[in-house]
């Protein structure tokens, strides 16, 4: 698609998009570390890289007046509550919503998120885009009543459609940078303007004690990752019969309530997890390889190295060789991070 510079009109020069204002999330009592970086768009707009490792977050939003929020996962998973139900975006879904109806903190069920936020004030920009581009007619006070009335949150599972609009937002050069962002940003909401809230997905959310379950769970096979769990064993361990931690109290299985809260089955999981320990011990000791497969349950080395580069997405000796130069090496008890180079390049 290419522009024309006299297709943007003065009256909507927006202040200089490259200074990049920072902005705190603030990680609760479980620790963390998170950061925004902002940069002002268009008046009244603004984009969000957000990059998270905590499990919980408060931000302090502005409270002067409603605001539409489009929200974007690249990676982990982040929980939003609706009609007292819990749901998840996973990577590549994406979400539309008005602040009011977004809690104050957000939870991260895999400890880390990295997406991008644009937040729109219908009073502070533009009435219609069409003063910015010509023929691009999308009012945003006129979207945000078409896709989220009252307190509904729209939601977009993850699509080449939706790939298409922010995969490219990820990997922005500095010098492009500037003009970029506008290109994008109409881009985006000229899509948005072509769905409806029939367009959108009404997953299947969790109730607070099937949330509490999984989290129960979930601390059971961390804290036992060393034994083979049975179902037999978590319905003695949590006190409820075979059947309940079966249907998960609303016929869900076990099985697809953890996935659908963590992304992944639970027996995915703990070999994810055994691993990504196993990642930490290559990098805090000397210890053979072959005795940390064996911790991670692999008696063979082989199949070890497969799955650990399955996972981690190298092979342990070069996992090892390479962590002195690699400042993201996970801790102990963390979900490491695998960076694209997309992400080493948005880190602006």
């Amino acid at each position: 698609m290419r522009f024309s510079t006299s297709a943007f009109a003065p009256a909507c020069a927006s202040p200089n998009p490259s200074e990049a204002d920072p902005l705190r999330l603030y990680p609760d009592a479980s620790g963390g570390e998170a950061a925004v970086t902002r940069y002002r768009v268009f008046p009244g707009m603004e984009l969000d890289y957000r990059d998270v490792h905590a499990r919980a977050c408060r931000e302090l939003r502005d409270g002067s007046g409603e605001r539409l929020e489009i929200h974007h996962c690249l990676e982990g998973r982040v929980e939003y509550r609706q009609n007292g139900r819990y749901f998840y975006l996973s990577p590549g879904d994406l979400a539309v919503a008005r602040t009011s109806s977004l809690p104050p903190d957000s939870r991260f069920p895999t400890g880390h998120y990295h997406g991008i936020t644009v937040t729109i004030d219908p009073a502070a920009a533009p009435e219609c885009l069409s003063c910015i581009l010509s023929d691009v007619e999308v009012r945003p006070a006129t979207l945000m009543e078409k896709l989220c009335p009252g307190r509904t949150v729209f939601t977009a599972r993850s699509s080449r459609r939706v790939k298409h609009v922010f995969s490219e937002l990820y990997a922005v050069p500095e010098d492009i940078r500037k003009g970029y962002f506008k290109v994008k940003l109409l881009e985006l909401l000229l899509f948005l303007s072509t769905l409806s809230p029939e367009d959108g997905q009404t997953p299947h959310g969790c109730t607070a004690a099937q949330v509490t379950l999984a989290e129960q769970v979930k601390a059971c096979l961390l804290a036992e990752s060393d034994r083979t769990l049975t179902l037999k064993s978590l319905s003695q361990q949590f006190n409820v019969s075979e059947a309940q931690i079966k249907s998960s109290f609303t016929g869900v299985y076990l099985q697809k309530l953890f996935k659908q809260i963590y992304g992944m089955p639970v027996y995915h999981y703990i070999k994810e997890y055994r691993l990504e320990q196993a990642a930490v011990e290559l990098v805090r000791s000397a210890r053979p390889v072959t005795e940390i497969a064996q911790d991670a349950g692999y008696d063979n080395a082989s199949k070890f190295a497969r799955a650990f580069r399955d996972v981690i997405g190298v092979s342990p000796r070069e996992y090892r060789a390479g962590a002195e130069y690699d400042s993201c090496a996970p801790q102990l008890g963390e979900k490491p991070v695998s960076l694209s180079d997309a992400d080493v390049e948005r880190r602006i």
